[in-house]
């Protein structure tokens, strides 16, 4: 029986002498798990398939629960994002975090559809706030949305707060004296008000103020899903 699906490939692992396994995350039926054959030879057909990030036409064969990729047609191989080591990184970040927010059967096509608008704005500029307005979109569309709003404690504005803390369970802010959780500056905060199309104070918006929020973004996402977030980790260093 065969299926046609439109797929971003998340991951590939080595099968046998030369096999991949794929994770796709699909337009039409969530993430699976497919087995794609002799795409580590040289001159393989379908090697681009297997490639990382490539967004595809995959045509699949199912025989029970199993996959194989029979054929592919490449719509987009974002090549770009593998030539340039910091789009490389902030865009295996959009991968991971889609691997670890989705799961095989669900409906999964905003997270898709999120991550090929992010992959897409990497290719153009620069990476790190198509990244961050992923994270934060794909978060929320997960059921873990970051609350950038007033005080998630006493209700009153955060404007003009001096410190505030981030509460990892609620994943909102607080005031410093009323809040629970790690203590955060006023450039994180305006900085993820602003990814998440909220009135924001321009004058907190510093050059050092996307890595500071993907660093807070890192620590709820590990804290939130109990897993590392590998990419990430190396994104922020290398910025």
């Amino acid at each position: 029986m065969e299926q046609i699906v439109n797929a971003l490939m998340l991951r590939a692992a080595d099968y046998n002498e030369n096999d991949k396994i794929l994770t796709l995350l699909t337009a039409e039926r969530g993430k699976l798990t497919a087995g794609i054959k002799g795409v580590k030879k040289a001159g393989a057909k379908l090697k681009f398939a297997a490639q990382p990030f490539c967004f595809a036409e995959y045509v699949l064969s199912r025989r029970g629960e199993r996959y194989t990729v029979i054929n592919a047609a490449e719509c987009e191989s974002f090549y770009d994002l593998r030539t340039d080591i910091n789009k490389f990184y902030a865009a295996s970040s959009v991968a991971e975090a889609a691997q670890a927010l989705t799961f095989e059967g669900d409906d999964c096509r905003e997270i898709f559809y999120t991550a090929i608008e992010a992959l897409t704005s990497m290719c153009e500029g620069e990476p790190s706030a198509p990244l961050i307005k992923f994270l934060l979109t794909a978060l929320r569309q997960s059921g873990y949305a970051i609350n950038a709003d007033n005080c998630a404690e006493c209700g009153a504005s955060l404007d003009d707060a001096q410190t505030l803390r981030f509460d990892m369970d609620q994943g909102s802010f607080a005031c410093a004296t009323c809040g629970n959780g790690a203590l955060a500056s006023r450039v994180t905060y305006n900085v993820i008000k602003k990814h998440l199309g909220k009135a924001y104070d321009k004058e907190f918006i510093t050059e050092d103020g996307e890595k500071r929020a993907l660093r807070l973004i890192r620590e709820y996402f590990t804290y939130k899903l109990n897993v590392q977030f590998k990419s990430l980790s190396e994104y922020i260093r290398l910025l």
